[in-house]
């Protein structure tokens, strides 16, 4: 072949090539691979959205946008610049609209909101029967929220829902009585400002199906002035397997709302989140940390095996199950207290072959599902130290933060301990930075020690605004064998006073270790063994649960008390045939709304024990 015909092959094959990478690149961005983000918005008139044209490769070329089929768009449609934003027109539009990119499929759904003749909502019943279904379409960057009551005067709202594109928005309405009708109105708020309301509906709640609620009832003292919120109960299975256990009352304790659980189950405990959302750790059946809505729907179930999977890679130890409590980190993380069992066989004083069992805390990243800092008990603690055993040796049954330093406060009812961790966030190496009670850290003065510690204690919560340095903590001193005096005789025992149980708050100076009560509620006789909360409430009034009184057996029963002195009873609120384990005051069932205190029931009692 001679050179001239050698180069003209070369260059036929880089023709060739190159159209086969023209073809190649084509395909990609071809009627299959071109979408359009977002696919769907609903905009006021004039408002302005991007869109983009996904693809898939680097560098696509550049596209010819359409409105309804016309480059670049129309005065009456919308207009559409070159680099795909879009210009919404000046007055409503009542057709279909949609943007497009020339010689392409995918389209991108758009209307136009009308602000003054809004498409109206539509309420509908859910599994939940207490529970509505309220929907109705809003424009990008607006919000809306339910305003919800007997009459239309309404008093209660949900939280706002806001969507970044606008469309539909659907909203729980939760807090109702079961087989009542209520009025409800939606009213959206324009980005911008300006509102809009929907027409009144009517929305009658179901039955709360035969048998399954639970006995309770309440009482007003006529002292003080009872506070704002409801009840979230985390309550246990009592003889009948069919009462409800993880439910909401209001102040006169009505059920307003309820999560149905298979029989024996219970939650232990339900919390809030922040987007709305329960989540709680279903124990009973098989224990599982479970997400959902107001309206029941499961959003996630996490297990144990399936943590697990995870912690392996940053920890030593398998965990057992979620018990007791968990806590929601401001970042979204939780940290889970779960159960951890070691046989142990070379330590000093201990049979070989003990089981023991303690706790581990592990921080779970729920966005990436993984475990991605974990604790135990077995690595920070003395097996010496074991005021009840070894069997069930630290009983960790609380775990809340410390927003101030970014530690870990854990309270562990078969320490008598409650101690703080050095967790800073997730870059702490876990040592105890202090232990709370009988033989730690902290000194009370000679006329409050050995009496005022904490014994069996549960749900310590931070009561001052700041959790580091001089700082005020809360917790329900449940009293286990209570050290009664200075010669440490035990409560309960011959020629001793009788064990009790106590709210205090303490001030405790994490700089020299001292501790002090600030206040205290003495509930002598009152004697609860085990479970219980304790809270200041944010008008002042303390509220807690006294879960197993020994002088009240089979009734548990929650307090609401004023922080005086000589602490007044305000309201009270029996559980009779089922455990309380938590009782929780909470403002209302929507993150950021405060229901006011409406109890039906103004019966001041005779006699009311305290």
């Amino acid at each position: 072949m001679s050179a001239p015909q050698k180069w003209f092959s070369v260059w036929c094959v880089l023709i060739f090539s190159a159209s086969l990478l023209t073809g190649c690149a084509s395909s990609l961005v071809g009627n299959s691979a071109v979408q359009i983000s977002p696919t769907s918005a609903v905009l006021l008139p004039g408002q302005q959205l991007q869109f983009t044209a996904v693809t898939g490769v680097p560098s696509p070329p550049q596209f010819l946008w359409e409105v309804n089929g016309v480059p670049g768009g129309s005065a009456s449609t919308g207009t559409i610049s070159t680099d795909g934003v879009y210009t919404a027109p000046s007055s409503p539009y009542g057709q279909p609209i949609q943007v497009s990119i020339a010689h392409q499929t995918a389209v991108a759904a758009l209307s136009i909101y009308d602000p003054n003749h809004p498409s109206p909502g539509v309420v509908a019943s859910t599994q939940n029967p207490l529970v509505a279904s309220y929907s109705i379409t809003i424009p990008m960057g607006a919000s809306v929220q339910v305003q919800f009551g007997l009459n239309t005067a309404y008093g209660l709202e949900t939280s706002a829902a806001s969507s970044t594109t606008g469309g539909t928005q659907t909203i729980y309405v939760a807090g109702m009585l079961a087989s009542t009708t209520y009025h409800m109105q939606a009213v959206v708020n324009l980005l911008g400002g300006g509102q809009v309301t929907d027409a009144d509906h009517s929305f009658t709640t179901g039955v709360i199906p035969a048998g399954i609620t639970p006995n309770i009832s309440t009482q007003l003292t006529g002292a003080g002035t009872l506070s704002s919120g409801i009840e979230l109960l985390s309550l246990t299975q009592g003889t009948d397997q069919n009462l409800l256990c993880a439910l909401a009352t209001d102040l006169a304790g009505n059920v307003i709302w309820y999560y149905p659980l298979p029989t024996g189950a219970y939650p232990f405990p339900i919390k809030q989140l922040p987007n709305g959302h329960m989540i709680m750790i279903l124990a009973g059946t098989r224990f599982v940390f479970r997400e959902i809505d107001l309206a029941g729907n499961i959003i996630r179930d996490l297990t144990a095996a399936e943590v697990n999977q995870t912690l392996s890679r940053i920890a030593s130890f398998q965990m057992g199950g979620f018990t007791h409590d968990f806590a929601i980190l401001p970042n979204g993380h939780y940290i889970f207290l779960v159960t951890l069992e070691e046989t142990i066989n070379n330590a000093p004083g201990i049979p070989q072959g003990t089981q023991v069992g303690g706790n581990a805390l592990i921080d779970w990243d729920p966005q990436q599902n993984k475990a991605v800092w974990a604790w135990s008990t077995f690595d920070h603690l003395q097996l010496s130290h074991a005021p009840y055993g070894l069997s069930d040796w630290t009983h960790g049954n609380a775990i809340i933060y410390s927003p101030d330093d970014g530690n870990l406060i854990f309270s562990m009812r078969n320490q008598n301990w409650v101690v703080k961790i050095n967790y800073q966030d997730g870059d702490g190496d876990g040592s105890i930075l202090w232990t709370l009670g009988p033989g730690g850290d902290f000194t009370l003065p000679n006329q409050e020690a050995p009496i005022e510690w904490n014994y069996g204690q549960h749900y310590p919560s931070i009561v001052s605004s700041n959790s580091s340095g001089i700082f005020s903590l809360m917790f329900f001193n449940n009293g286990n064998d209570r050290l009664m005096d200075s010669n440490n005789d035990v409560c309960g025992t011959s020629g001793v006073g009788a064990c009790y149980s106590s709210v205090p708050i303490l001030q405790l100076n994490e700089y020299d270790k001292t501790a002090s009560v600030l206040w205290e509620d003495n509930l002598s006789p009152a004697y609860s063994i085990c479970c219980g909360d304790a809270l200041v409430l944010p008008s002042g009034n303390v509220e807690f649960d006294v879960a197993y009184d020994q002088n009240t057996p089979n009734v548990s029963y929650i307090e609401e008390v004023t922080q005086t002195q000589a602490p007044e009873l305000i309201w009270r609120m029996n559980i009779t045939g089922q455990l309380a384990y938590r009782g929780l005051r909470v403002p209302s069932l929507y993150p950021g709304q405060v229901w006011p205190a409406n109890p039906t029931q103004n019966v001041r009692p005779p006699n009311i024990p305290h």
